[in-house]
């Protein structure tokens, strides 16, 4: 290999990508401002539609109680619900998302009550959805405090106080750090956004310096110059792992003014004009949202070794086909392959361990995910780099391999 000839190719196709319009836009513009004004839009909308549900009081029915006015009149006056006028096919509204829920008194409800006994009271709702799982809440809130007061009654009479039938209080105090909290709240999604960038952000110069090339006839140019094929393919391969390293600084540097913009604005959002709520939000987004700095840099250490697997695989599929379009239909199914392994390492109760510590992406997820929270498992870690260095060199060498047929680079 000749340094000199992979730097000026290098440097060539740099001043080209950075004169094409569409490269800027998919290296800087969409990592920089069109996803996180998509991560603020959705949690905008997401603020909207908790603050609408908060503001409208659920509707619901209530059935029987006839003979029961305290209980019913408990749920008649409440303002954080509004009862309907009974109907016959309250099913059926509720399944049409037209009632919340409708609450089932049983008969002589007071009568039991007042003369110690106990009743049940059925609510039915449509289960999993927002309004319909608010309206439970509330009802459910209801009878509690009112059982709550019974008890507190009953107890009175005979001397005794709630703490007679509550011998024992629980109490649980977090001891974790805050970069532990917000890792293990938010982790999983720091390594696949990273991956994800880093792909896409490579998918466009691959494809453009290959198939691209090939198309627009200047692949033949560059091969008749007295450069090295090697030199070539390691020139076109760090610009396009320039373009995904630049691709996922440009997010990081975003995502970070985001979350610390965002934070403010959430808060202030939850507390209005309460400064004491507006810090306590605050303060409670800080801890979901802390992460390890160590473990953030360690985490872009971890990503390189795949970034370089990734330029590598797609120059050397860009490299089979004609022409951009058909380059397109051998890359865009890729981005599944690559969700896949990084969704996986997201779920809760996957844990990192030597099996998984060989399965590409994978890999990386978990690891990152650990890294983030402070967790460094330093046997792990180093068979993860190691193993994606390995296999980013494999997938190299195969570019070169492929890049020296010339039934691939001149392919009819």
């Amino acid at each position: 290999m000749n340094w000199k000839n992979i730097l000026t190719i290098y440097g060539k196709e740099l001043c080209d990508m950075l004169r094409d319009r569409r490269t800027l836009i998919s290296m800087i513009v969409i990592p920089t401002v069109a996803i996180p004004g998509l991560f603020a839009l959705v949690t905008a909308i997401s603020f909207r539609v908790q603050q609408e549900v908060a503001a409208t009081p659920p509707t619901i029915m209530v059935l029987g109680g006839e003979d029961s006015p305290e209980s019913r009149g408990a749920l008649l006056k409440n303002p954080r619900i509004a009862v309907q006028p009974t109907q016959g096919n309250w099913r059926q509204l509720i399944a049409d998302k037209k009632l919340r829920a409708v609450v089932e008194l049983p008969p002589g409800l007071d009568a039991t009550l007042a003369g110690g006994g106990s009743a049940e009271i059925k609510i039915f709702n449509y289960e999993g959805e927002v309004r319909s799982d608010r309206a439970v809440r509330e009802v459910r809130g209801i009878f509690t405090a009112r059982g709550e007061k019974l008890v507190g009654a009953r107890l009175a009479e005979r001397g005794l106080t709630p703490a007679t039938i509550r011998p024992l209080r629980v109490t649980a105090e977090n001891v974790a750090p805050p970069e532990k909290v917000g890792g293990n709240l938010i982790g999983g999604i720091i390594p696949y956004l990273f991956l994800i960038l880093a792909f896409t952000g490579a998918m466009y110069p691959a494809m453009d310096l290959t198939a691209g090339e090939k198309e627009r006839g200047t692949m033949e140019t560059l091969l008749c110059s007295p450069v090295g094929r090697v030199d070539i393919v390691m020139g076109k391969f760090l610009m396009i792992l320039t373009a995904s390293l630049g691709t996922v600084m440009c997010s990081l540097v975003s995502m970070g003014v985001t979350f610390s913009v965002g934070g403010s604005l959430i808060a202030r959002r939850i507390g209005g004009d309460d400064a004491a709520a507006a810090s306590r939000a605050a303060e409670k987004f800080a801890s979901m949202t802390t992460l390890d700095p160590l473990g953030l840099v360690a985490v872009l250490g971890m990503v390189l070794p795949m970034v370089v697997l990734f330029a590598a695989v797609l120059f050397t599929l860009s490299l089979f086909a004609k022409s951009f379009k058909e380059a397109q239909s051998y890359v865009s199914p890729l981005i599944i392959v690559i969700l896949m392994p990084a969704m996986i390492g997201m779920l809760p109760g996957v844990e990192l361990n030597w099996r998984l510590a060989l399965v590409p992406i994978l890999n990386v997820s978990l690891a990152s995910k650990e890294l983030v929270s402070g967790v460094w498992h330093w046997e792990l870690l180093a068979l993860i780099f190691a193993s994606t260095c390995g296999y980013a060199a494999i997938a190299l060498s195969l570019a070169v391999r492929m890049f020296n047929r010339e039934d691939v680079v001149f392919r009819t």
